[in-house]
């Protein structure tokens, strides 16, 4: 997790025309590194875009963009003042992710793809989850940062895949973490619950955070949940209680995090890993 550890750092940005800003138009925080989340500070009336994608500014001139675990290793980050008579340009590098990746092979046939009922439970699934992810909201909840929603030991990495039968199955999408049936799960941030479903096919039994501006949230395979959609929760608040419901081997958080359908390491929103 060390080198996941996230970097601060003053976007510097250079000139691509004759109007410059006299100082630097934007603060970042975050890591530069596939499947890494960038929290931005700057003038809430600069246009942002990202490789030619808008990025929302919330009224106090907080951003946030993420990338996702097989994202492009060079994007341009350009901010405009409002007038449009100042503009500036800047290639960002990304750090490769290094994702484990492990071979398996003559497992049974039912282990590797679902029955025709399985599979129309998980395309519901699929698309209840999804029709979160395109929420977009003006907040920036994620202003007051991020902690671990539960204390326990990790068991499964994000990005982290598993080749079945020669079949290439989808890269592992958040952070395992084992503890008993029952342990407290909390809120990782600030924000609205925008989901909360029982007895999914993978997940189980679920809850999704909105955390503004399309930075996502989910708790999968809980046990209880004590919350409900539409409520307002605190950075520490519990929100459920660790169980093992859904696709699940044991008693464990899976915990993920997205920016609107990018899927990003949950870990990178916590500063102090």
């Amino acid at each position: 997790m060390n080198k996941l550890k996230a970097l601060f750092f003053s976007l510097f940005i250079f000139a691509c025309s004759s109007s410059v800003f006299a100082e630097p138009p934007a603060q970042l925080s975050g890591e530069m590194i596939q499947a890494g989340v960038i929290f931005g500070k700057t003038d809430p009336s600069y246009l942002i875009t990202l490789d030619d994608k808008k990025i929302d500014v919330s009224p106090d001139g907080n951003f946030v963009f993420a990338f996702g675990r097989d994202a492009e290793k060079n994007h341009v980050i350009r901010i405009k003042s409002a007038d449009g008579s100042k503009s500036f340009r800047k290639k960002l590098s990304l750090k490769d992710g290094n994702w484990d990746v492990q071979k398996i092979d003559g497992l049974p046939e039912r282990k590797v793809n679902p029955s025709e009922e399985d599979a129309k439970a998980i395309k519901h699934e699929f698309s209840v989850i999804a029709q979160q992810r395109d929420i977009i909201s003006e907040n920036d909840f994620y202003k007051e940062g991020f902690v671990i929603p539960v204390k326990g030991r990790v068991s499964g990495v994000f990005g982290s895949q598993r080749i079945l039968n020669g079949q290439p199955k989808s890269p592992h999408a958040g952070v395992d973490i084992a503890a008993p049936v029952g342990t407290d799960v909390v809120a990782s941030g600030d924000g609205i619950v925008s989901l909360t479903e029982k007895n999914l096919f993978y997940t189980g039994n679920a809850i999704m955070i909105d955390h503004g501006q399309g930075l996502q949230t989910i708790y999968v395979h809980l046990s209880k949940i004590i919350v409900k959609k539409g409520q307002k929760v605190k950075k520490g608040q519990k929100i459920g209680e660790v169980g093992a419901t859904g696709r699940a081997t044991g008693p464990h958080l899976h915990w993920g995090a997205s920016w609107f359908e990018t899927k990003f390491n949950p870990i990178n929103l916590v500063i102090d890993k």
